[in-house]
């Protein structure tokens, strides 16, 4: 038998998830000032206000689940929602900056790479993320 967890943490590790965007807007409506835990001031002026601003920020709260998990992680011990940001470069493309102790563990631990793709409907948000590592 093979045992796959066993294997060195090193190579190429995805993460994916999905967020009902409902859930989402429950989250903001119920505590507005959960906006400034979750999301950075960049993603904040990116997605509020904006024609479907509640399928933008549930994907970024699945971006952000998502590079947790490719990197074996998740939120707790010095990690904040906001040390993993989403950002788009000019033609709307994707890319994560790191921040914090986010970005000390990245470097620490050999990341090499790193790649996230996004898509939502009026209903969920998915986004998956791609690792890679010394």
């Amino acid at each position: 038998m093979l045992n796959f967890p066993l294997r060195n943490k090193s190579g190429i590790r995805i993460g994916v998830d999905i967020v009902e965007v409902k859930r989402v807007v429950r989250l903001i409506t119920e505590n507005p000032d959960i906006l400034d835990t979750i999301f950075t001031t960049h993603e904040s002026a990116y997605c509020v206000g904006k024609r479907g601003q509640y399928e933008r920020l549930a994907v970024r709260f699945a971006a952000k689940e998502a590079v947790l998990k490719a990197f074996g992680t998740g939120i707790g011990q010095g990690v904040y929602w906001t040390d993993v940001e989403v950002i788009n470069d000019v033609i709307g493309k994707p890319h994560i900056c790191l921040h914090n102790e986010v970005a000390a563990s990245a470097q620490r631990r050999g990341l090499v790479d790193l790649d996230i793709t996004l898509s939502h409907t009026v209903g969920m948000a998915i986004a998956c993320a791609v690792a890679v590592w010394k």
